[in-house]
């Protein structure tokens, strides 16, 4: 997931992409986040790039 936001993606593409409901996203994104510690979706892509999500 937090591979897909370092890419650029919003949550209805990220939905489309893994076959899952935008609502869906959206709560998985933010219990990503909260694991994570992460605010936003800068955030999560200096985070993928760190530690190699973003490939």
């Amino acid at each position: 997931m937090i591979g897909l936001i370092a890419r650029g993606l919003s949550n209805a593409e990220i939905g489309r992409a893994l076959f899952i409901a935008e609502s869906t996203v959206k709560t998985q994104v933010n219990n990503a986040f909260a694991k994570t510690g992460l605010r936003n979706r800068a955030e999560a892509a200096a985070y993928a790039h760190r530690t190699g999500l973003d490939r």
